[in-house]
């Protein structure tokens, strides 16, 4: 016991005497956590538009200033000439056409119906999907609009025929794309904090040259370990502390559920993610191989880990390569947690795979600093 404390206090001593250590716990991922969420958004804005009017009707100007009013689209072309319209395309100056034919009042007023051109430009796929299924929404409110105008009777009868859907958003009721991308990103800078601070603790000791003293003193190994993997763990502890607090008085999101439940699985979570970064230690000779290794297990952690796209419309063979991803676990517990209010029955299928986790990467850890020294 007297090793350890031994062991701790110098750790502590070496983590509060490098001022950048303490910046890359504290200040960074405060400062990741206040702008990542304001600049990655699910909505897309600002969408360009080019509209080609053949018409120059009441109708089409109608048309026209609904999607403007919508504060999703900007207009950048406004014409009769389609060529021109399409070079503003080429020229990445649009992203969609709205190609309005003649006679379009007339054919609605007359015929009730009429066809308009949309071509969008799709070499950005996601905003391609999203601004043309914005569009093609604000072109079905019009159309109703101009039915309803058309035809007062459609009123009533639409009222009592067919089925009458009401949606209702559970635990999220105002659409609110942060309350999930917040706690996802705490997720990730609470395992990129413990991750690669204890990734580079065990090489920098090889690189001064202690590694040698500590081996030849009667410490146990298990001891070294543990030493090295307590102060981050305090620390990571700490980093999650200020995140949370970030999250609530910046964005005004609510823990929901159990504060106590939430520390208990992140402590654990943190067990297997510093255990997994000391492995990299044991394995890595110089700071910038365990840095490289470690970058590269986190960019495959954050890519499959359900941050940014939903897990369920990954392939098949991915969905099961998440089910290794500690990162994968931490993001579902917080968001249920913090959002759901679910309890400890709801996490012990996520509890349990931490665990091994944390089991497995630990103990290999102490293997192999033993079988390396």
């Amino acid at each position: 016991m007297k090793q350890l404390l031994f062991l701790l206090r110098k750790e502590f001593r070496q983590i509060f005497r490098n001022k950048s250590i303490l910046a890359i716990i504290f200040v960074a991922p405060m400062m990741q956590l206040i702008i990542l969420p304001l600049a990655a958004s699910y909505e897309i804005k600002n969408i360009n538009l080019s509209v080609v009017d053949h018409d120059h009707s009441s109708f089409s100007r109608e048309l026209i200033q609904k999607i403007t009013a919508s504060n999703y689209f900007k207009l950048q072309y406004y014409g009769e000439d389609y060529q021109k319209a399409f070079e503003t395309i080429e020229s990445e100056k649009s992203d969609i056409i709205l190609e309005i034919p003649p006679k379009f009042e007339q054919n609605l007023v007359r015929e009730n119906q009429q066809k308009v051109l949309v071509a969008i430009n799709a070499i950005n796929g996601t905003k391609a999907g999203l601004g043309g299924s914005y569009l093609a929404q604000i072109l079905q409110d019009y159309n109703q609009n101009i039915q309803t105008k058309l035809s007062p009777q459609l009123v009533e009868f639409q009222k009592n025929a067919g089925l009458e859907v009401n949606a209702t958003l559970w635990f999220n009721r105002f659409y609110n794309y942060r309350l999930a991308l917040v706690p996802g990103i705490l997720a990730f800078l609470v395992t990129l904090v413990g991750g690669m601070l204890s990734a580079l603790n065990i090489v920098s000791e090889k690189e001064i040259g202690t590694i040698e003293q500590i081996n030849v003193s009667p410490i146990k190994k298990s001891t070294f370990i543990i030493g090295k993997l307590i102060p981050f763990w305090i620390l990571a502890n700490v980093a999650f502390t200020m995140g949370l607090l970030v999250s609530r008085f910046v964005y005004g999101i609510e823990i929901y559920g159990s504060l106590p439940l939430l520390y208990f699985f992140v402590g654990v979570y943190l067990l297997a993610i510093l255990g997994f970064g000391l492995l990299i230690s044991t394995y890595s000779e110089t700071q910038q191989q365990a840095m490289f290794t470690i970058f590269f297990f986190m960019m495959i952690f954050i890519m499959m880990s359900g941050l940014y796209t939903p897990i369920e419309s990954m392939p098949e063979w991915s969905q099961k390569l998440t089910l290794l991803n500690p990162l994968t676990y931490l993001i579902e517990v917080i968001r249920l947690i913090m959002l759901k209010n679910s309890g400890f029955k709801d996490l012990i299928p996520q509890f349990i795979s931490i665990l091994g986790m944390a089991v497995f990467f630990n103990s290999w850890a102490v293997w192999n600093y033993r079988k390396t020294s």
